[in-house]
């Protein structure tokens, strides 16, 4: 598991860069993912919605331009310096629906049983400790309410994985490091990627942390991947 206060130092340093890296190193992809979580979460106008580890607010804002009602949270105070001027400059974002405020994935400021949709975008590896962070997802959905992980899969086995695999252990690290200063971050996110269980795996705790009807989706070949469940009740 991560150390907190290393994970927390880290984003803080990268976070100016941190948009321009995203979009460079999936070459634009990662955008797309984020819809397709969007699109999995369904009709959200009015819906009260957390988006953990939100980084700059890229799908609190997605969530936000769908009319949701979005609180963003993220441990490292640096990202949400640059979510907030985003959202002011930002097309059909009504900012009276979207907050943002620090906070701990395994300790979310949040009321028990008081949201709609709990999500996390290339977050959940990052927690220190995972199942304590899914622990607190469903802690705070309302019965029905919906969970939805957005992360990076194990490179998967074939010829596109073992591509992808040489792309992410020596390319990406060299232009994240010379883009962002910081090579010690970008070697991290392959580190991480590596380690990470496999989707059926991760799945499987999901269900061990109390969500039901769990699934997964597996996106670009299987290099990202879409984990959906529900907390228990009658309204999904």
């Amino acid at each position: 598991m991560p150390e907190a206060a290393e994970v927390q130092s880290m984003f803080g340093r990268i976070a100016r860069r941190y948009d321009l890296l995203n979009r460079v190193l999936s070459m634009g992809v990662d955008q797309g993912w984020r819809r397709r979580l969007l699109a999995r979460a369904g009709d959200v106008r009015g819906r009260r919605i957390v988006d953990v580890c939100c980084g700059t607010g890229d799908l609190s804002m997605a969530f936000g331009r769908a009319q949701g009602r979005v609180l963003g949270i993220d441990f490292t105070h640096e990202m949400l310096e640059h979510a907030v001027p985003k959202v002011e400059k930002a097309r059909g974002v009504e900012s009276s629906g979207l907050v943002f405020a620090q906070g701990d994935a395994m300790c979310l400021p949040v009321c028990d049983a008081s949201v709609d949709i709990c999500c996390v975008a290339f977050g959940i590896r990052n927690v220190a400790d995972r199942r304590v962070g899914l622990r607190e997802m469903r802690r705070v959905l309302r019965p029905g309410g919906q969970a939805l992980v957005l992360e990076f899969a194990p490179p998967p086995p074939g010829l596109f994985g073992a591509a992808y695999r040489f792309y992410f252990t020596r390319i990406l690290p060299l232009i994240g490091g010379w883009i962002s200063g910081d090579a010690e971050a970008y070697r991290y996110l392959p580190r991480t990627v590596l380690e990470w269980p496999d989707p059926d795996e991760f799945q499987r705790e999901m269900e061990g942390e109390g969500l039901m009807d769990c699934g997964h989706e597996l996106l670009a070949g299987g290099i990202a991947c879409l984990h959906w469940g529900h907390s228990g009740g009658k309204d999904h």
